[in-house]
């Protein structure tokens, strides 16, 4: 195996954005608030539209820099936690679908039923605390796997993030992400020493020096675009640019 890939990854900063830095306290607010004030839940509706609006033209952009759960996740959990390898099965097809379809039809079967009580006055309530509540068990799953295991375990197979990648897919199918996606970029490929930073701090453990294209780019769709291999390149030959600025 080559030295640059053994499994040793590296806790380093992350946050490059005061989102980053405070967002976590959103996260808090609906978990914990929501148990006495349900309709702080309702706040998630904004935050599912907002990651699936920008998404289709910038890829999970929204998880490396803008996600509640991932500022709690980076910000104050990455400090305690064993930062061991992820396990190859969280970000496999035969766990991630699954696990995507049973949430779905859990969350909608639970969505109908509120629905049902429609017109009476504590319909908003209901919706916030059901949000509320899936906000307080991501929450403590994936922060009981940020701790043990790595700060965004739960982020290889979140909901969520698999609904980003969904509207990713349909945003470059029909040309537009072409034309507004940010990916990591190398300026000179050939000045690469394989060092393989950009892996061991890489929160999702992926390896960008491996998998450049032709253009220049890492075309991964699961990197949340976060900035973390471009700070701590020791040669500064990576930023996040669009496809045209990277092929001028």
């Amino acid at each position: 195996m080559n030295k640059t890939t053994k499994n040793h990854y590296i806790k380093t900063n992350r946050i490059f954005n005061p989102v980053r830095k405070y967002g976590w306290i959103i996260t808090v607010l609906v978990a914990i608030g929501g148990l006495w004030e349900p309709k702080l839940g309702l706040v998630v509706l904004l935050i599912m539209g907002g990651l699936i609006i920008t998404s289709f033209f910038s890829g999970r952009y929204w998880c490396g820099n803008i996600c509640p759960h991932g500022s709690l996740f980076d910000k104050i959990i990455l400090p305690y936690s064993a930062n061991k390898k992820i396990p190859e099965f969280f970000k496999s097809k035969i766990f991630f679908i699954p696990f995507f379809l049973f949430f779905m039809f859990n969350f909608t079967r639970k969505i109908i039923m509120i629905l049902n009580s429609w017109g009476t006055y504590d319909i908003l309530d209901k919706i916030g605390a059901l949000f509320s509540n899936t906000y307080l068990v991501v929450m403590i799953a994936g922060g009981t796997l940020a701790i043990f295991v790595n700060s965004r375990t739960w982020c290889q197979f979140c909901p969520m993030g698999t609904m980003q990648k969904i509207s990713l897919g349909l945003g470059r199918k029909l040309g537009i992400a072409k034309k507004t996606e940010k990916k990591i970029t190398i300026s000179d490929k050939s000045k690469c020493i394989s060092c393989g930073k950009c892996s061991k701090v890489c929160p999702f453990q992926l390896s960008p020096y491996l998998e450049f294209s032709d253009k220049n780019q890492f075309d991964n769709i699961n990197c949340i675009k976060c900035n973390t291999c471009v700070e701590n390149c020791p040669l500064k030959i990576l930023s996040l640019e669009k496809e045209d600025k990277s092929a001028a």
